[in-house]
């Protein structure tokens, strides 16, 4: 099965569709599947429907979350799908088996309130500030992930119009950024991201304190440090300014289907699940815009 795993992964690698973490899930979905097979003595080209059910039920009493089950099972799935087109087996053993179905739980957000104090904590007078604040600024402008953020060199941001182009494989996406974003970015990008880099050629838009493009762990830290900071006491992470950013968005009357394209979300169920916090709004919207309300 060693060979066959490590041709799959190569075969992923290839695919300019998925980005690294996405890889790295499939890898460690496999090799947990692998060695599950190794320990109770199962042939992979003879696996049954009912063992790898049994496979998924010890990862439900393992107390893994819904949604890492159902990310197993389509990792197990797509590694029998390529076994299936290289003719390695004849039959596909996850056929027929149903994902567990994952409940859809409220996102995090921030009110406006926490917002403009988190963004409000950073130094101005300090390199590492105005970068920190360009940074959060930007995050919450364009609702972007961290991934995608980290990601970006100075060619994808447009400082005069206005706008960031966002890349993930073969998609990209344009994004409108701020009046308050755009200052701070600019600040960031004239005046301190030139001291920070070591080498002109390095083209990453947002990097650290020795010169090198930002990593997740970094951007993580830097939201947790000024989390602290400002006292507040819900846990914020990067993808929650991204959640704020679009509950936000749709408070104020900005249609779905443009936070959809904003987000990069390929399913309108997906973007669907920030209207549990417009029900409140509903009846102000409703008495605004209806000519008989």
């Amino acid at each position: 099965m060693d060979k066959q795993i490590k041709l799959f992964l190569e075969f992923l690698q290839n695919d300019k569709r998925l980005s690294d973490n996405t890889l790295q899930s499939y890898r460690r979905d496999i090799l947990q599947y692998d060695d599950y097979l190794v320990h109770n003595k199962i042939n992979y080209t003879k696996v049954t429907k009912e063992e790898i059910k049994e496979y998924l039920e010890v990862l439900h009493n393992m107390n893994k979350k819904t949604s890492t089950i159902s990310r197993n099972l389509a990792s197990i799935r797509s590694f029998y799908q390529f076994l299936l087109k290289n003719k390695k087996i004849k039959a596909d053993p996850t056929e027929g088996i149903q994902s567990p179905k994952i409940e859809k739980k409220a996102p995090s957000v921030l009110s406006s309130k926490e917002i403009e104090l988190l963004l409000n904590q950073p130094n101005n007078a300090e390199l590492k500030g105005i970068r920190d604040k360009a940074m959060l600024e930007f995050a919450y402008a364009t609702g972007m992930r961290v991934t995608e953020i980290i990601s970006l060199d100075l060619d994808d941001v447009d400082l005069k119009e206005g706008f960031v182009s966002c890349r993930m494989g073969n998609k990209k996406r344009v994004i409108p950024i701020g009046s308050l974003s755009l200052k701070a970015l600019k600040e960031y990008v004239d005046n301190v991201r030139p001291i920070l880099i070591k080498d002109e050629k390095d083209r990453a838009l947002f990097v650290n304190i020795n010169g090198k493009r930002l990593t997740r762990q970094g951007f993580w830290k830097i939201v947790k440090y000024y989390k602290e900071q400002a006292h507040i006491t819900k846990d914020i992470t990067p993808h929650v300014l991204r959640h704020s950013f679009a509950t936000h968005l749709l408070q104020n009357g900005a249609d779905l289907k443009a936070i959809q394209s904003m987000l990069g979300h390929s399913d309108i169920s997906s973007t669907q699940v920030y209207m549990q916090f417009q029900e409140g709004n509903l009846k102000n919207i409703y008495k605004k815009a209806h000519p008989r309300a």
